[in-house]
């Protein structure tokens, strides 16, 4: 009985009886491809749940869950989310039940090939050789010598003769080169036979445990659907048939005319809803469907996985359906036109080269998704309710990318470790595009502040001011380079044997023993004119003066000046014009240089758009410096503005234009993986909860709009701007005429209305022109009552 279950099974796969099956294959070694493992058995109907993914000859399958029409989403407050988390606990109990049911898995409905079905007690066909010893006797003619000298001569004689000779078991006589031959062959033959046998016992039972993983994982999938709350829909997709199949069953208040059960997908685009969660899917008829997930990330993965999938060539069974429904959106290499992956240089890979991205893809989504859920990626330090809701519940526990092996395994060290290596590489990548999105906001913010500082009635007679030994670092105003710099430190004849290194440090000793006066100064000032930001900065060491001096001034360390440093931030011009003119007339003969080329309207800013206006003393014998901040500039950045300095000089952030230049040259594969690391740092905050004091969280945000206008997801782009835009409008320090409410309608005009060829709303295009219009009015009055020209102030005589 045991071997005709197994027969019939076998005989669902091949289509034949077993007898000629097993007539036809005769077993020589075991086969461990893939592509020849029985798969009879396996339920791929509705009921099969396969977990998240399954990567291999079939394809890749993604299940997620998505809202019902009928139910709104995010459920209410207390009605969703514990109740699934309930619910899933639940499912964790049972799993784990010493009797669980899902354990009991006859062992003869597993399909394999008839070799295994073989035990070791049939035989193999082969028989030891036996040799026996058999006595012949037979008359033998032998010569013999007779007589002596001259009488010799040679006789013939026949003797009768009996002998032991090895024959066979037929009777043949066989010699013992040939019996020796004959026995090594026979061990050799049993010992691969017998590491046959083992090797089918093996696979046996791999493939037995393995049937009863799936089992297992299906029946707690099983038990995972028939709890999906109300209002969920849980969904599968395959790529290999191209089909989106519901898995889950209907909730009491689903629309059944018009819930998708199942459709051939041969389009996929962004939806228009404002969650920047909806995916409009095209039908193989022509028909559209909204499938509106209940995560961000989930829409995102599908939509990539669908486009890899329309890139790729259909097999012949979805070559068939589209013929009948004559579809016609493919061209001669079987992908589809409406693909961005069938477009450009990605429309020139392989169909191996595809799988592989493929793959890579869904791994990195799949690491990233273990990583939120399990709270390894800590982005909000708190959250409200309703914030929560959002971001967890049924959304989390349903979605999942995590790939499934055909023989039940999962990823060993040497994958997972790839795969993290890869998500760090990525992560890195992300981090410094939203550090260049940062660092040009932030210069966006400088400028503002310094058109503001100019309608200051005191800015004309400062702009009009020259300063000591400071002719600029602007080259185009006839400015210096570095190695140009007039002040230096006092050169000393010992200085001339001496290194580099040396100079350096004894600089260094020298500044340590003018801080104190230095100090001194920085307090008298700060005391005649009520200043509370006063800081004394540590002397700069060696080290870091010998890399400035190798980067912008040639190596020549001596024109390093800001040794012994200090700084002082007052409040507004009028100031520092007072600072300015107490320094001058306190300690005027130590001052050696006066800068205040940045502040001047026709000269140009440090590199990141930062102002500031800097005094240069002698201090026994040594440049100290001190450095004067303006503070509606310096509160932009606060302490941190030398570091925003520092960057944006190394990394040249004043070359862009736009933050999303810095994307230029991206391949598509990489673009989609750094959309997986945006979507990952905005997972504790979905669009629609975003509040206006979520700085860290809209700056995000924005940075993710650039990947996806690169991207080609225009939809989405001009979702999460408009949502920006209402935010900035929202907000109490910002406001409808702010430059980064008018920032983002610009990005929002140029490159989401222009390239998806849409109006802008009707409010927004009123309250653009009426920003423009405000703005115009603004400079015709600083040019009538300040002259002030365009960009340029001039001083009215």
């Amino acid at each position: 009985m045991q071997n005709r279950k197994i027969y019939i099974h076998y005989r669902s796969m091949f289509g034949e009886s077993p007898q000629d099956a097993m007539a036809q294959q005769s077993y020589s070694k075991p086969n461990y491809d893939n592509s020849s493992r029985p798969t009879s058995g396996v339920d791929t109907g509705r009921e099969s749940t396969a977990m998240a993914s399954h990567k291999g000859v079939s394809g890749t399958i993604l299940e997620a869950a998505f809202v019902d029409p009928a139910y709104s989403w995010p459920p209410a407050e207390g009605q969703g989310k514990n109740a699934i988390e309930l619910q899933a606990s639940t499912a964790l109990m049972k799993s784990a039940a010493p009797n669980d049911a899902k354990n009991n898995i006859n062992d003869e409905e597993i399909s394999l090939s008839p070799s295994m079905c073989s035990t070791d007690d049939e035989g193999d066909g082969n028989t030891r050789p036996r040799f026996k010893v058999k006595k012949v006797t037979g008359v033998e003619t032998q010569s013999k010598t007779k007589g002596m000298l001259c009488c010799r001569r040679n006789v013939d004689e026949e003797v009768l003769n009996t002998k032991e000779v090895r024959v066979d078991e037929n009777g043949n006589p066989v010699s013992d080169a040939e019996a020796m031959e004959r026995q090594q062959e026979f061990t050799h033959e049993r010992n691969i036979a017998k590491l046959s046998k083992n090797q089918r016992a093996a696979e046996r039972q791999r493939r037995i445990l393995a049937k009863k993983k799936k089992k297992r994982r299906e029946a707690r999938a099983a038990e995972r659907y028939r709890r999906v709350p109300e209002g969920i829909l849980i969904y599968r997709l395959d790529t290999s048939d191209r089909t989106v199949t519901l898995v889950s069953g209907p909730s009491s208040n689903t629309n059944l005319e018009t819930l998708i059960r199942q459709i051939v997908v041969v389009g996929a685009k962004p939806g228009s809803e404002s969650s920047r969660r909806g995916i409009l899917l095209t039908d193989a008829d022509g028909t559209q469907h909204n499938l509106v997930a209940c995560e961000q990330r989930t829409a995102i993965a599908w939509l990539e996985s669908i486009d890899m999938m329309l890139a790729s060539r259909p097999n012949v069974a979805v070559q068939a359906k589209l013929a009948e429904s004559g579809h016609s959106s493919f061209s001669k290499f079987g992908n589809s036109q409406s693909s961005g992956w069938a477009k450009g240089k990605e429309g020139k890979l392989s169909q191996t080269e595809r799988e592989e991205i493929e793959e890579r893809y869904v791994n990195l989504a799949a690491y990233s998704n273990n990583l939120i859920r399990a709270g390894a990626v800590p982005n909000a330090p708190a959250k409200s309710k309703s914030a929560k809701a959002a971001a967890g519940g049924a959304g989390g526990i349903y979605y999942t990318v995590t790939q499934v092996r055909e023989d039940g395994e999962e990823y060993d060290e040497e994958t997972l470790e790839s795969i993290a290596k890869r998500r760090a590489v990525i992560k890195d990548s992300w981090d410094f595009f939203r550090m260049v999105c940062s660092l040009l906001r932030d210069r966006r913010k400088y400028d503002e502040v310094f058109r503001r500082m100019q309608l200051d009635p005191v800015y004309p007679y400062l702009n009009s001011m020259t300063g000591l030994n400071d002719p600029g670092d602007d080259m185009a105003m006839g400015g210096n380079i570095g190695a140009d710099k007039p002040l230096t430190q006092v050169h000393r004849e010992e200085y001339d044997d001496m290194s580099n290194s040396a100079i350096a440090r004894d600089l260094v000793s020298r500044a340590e023993v003018a801080l104190p006066s230095l100090v001194e100064i920085c307090k008298a000032l700060a005391g005649s004119l009520g200043m509370e930001e006063v800081g004394v900065g540590p002397v700069k060491d060696a080290g870091a003066a010998l890399r400035k001096a190798e980067k912008k001034y040639e190596g020549d360390v001596l024109k390093v000046t800001d040794y012994c440093r200090a700084l002082l931030v007052v409040k507004d011009f009028p100031t520092l014009l007072a600072l300015l003119e107490l320094a001058r007339d306190s300690f005027g003969p130590l001052i050696r240089r006066v800068k205040l080329s940045t502040l001047k309207t026709d000269r140009s800013p440090k590199p990141g758009g930062y102002r500031d206006c800097v005094i240069n003393l002698e201090l026994k014998d040594h440049i100290c410096e001190i450095q004067i901040h303006l503070w509606p500039m310096w509160v932009v950045c606060g302490v941190d503005g030398f570091r925003h300095y520092r960057h944006c000089l190394e990394y040249s952030t004043d070359t862009f234009g736009d933050p999303y230049e810095a994307l230029a040259g991206l391949d598509r594969k990489t673009m989609a993986e750094l959309i997986v690391m945006a979507e990952e740092a905005v997972a504790d905050m979905p669009l629609e909860t975003l509040e206006w004091y979520h700085e860290k969280f809209i700056l995000d945000y924005f940075a993710e709009v650039g990947l996806f206008l690169n991207h080609g997801l225009y939809e989405w782009a001009e979702t999460t701007l408009r949502a920006l835009i209402k935010l900035r409008c929202q907000s109490p320090d910002i406001g409808p005429d702010h430059h980064e409410t008018s920032h983002s309608m610009d990005t929002s005009n140029r490159h989401c209305v222009h390239k998806r060829r849409t109006k802008m709303p009707t409010r927004w295009r009123r309250r653009y022109t009426r920003t423009n219009n405000r703005r115009r009015r603004r400079r015709l009055m600083q040019k009538e009552v300040y002259g002030i020209s365009g960009s340029k102030i001039h001083l009215r005589v």
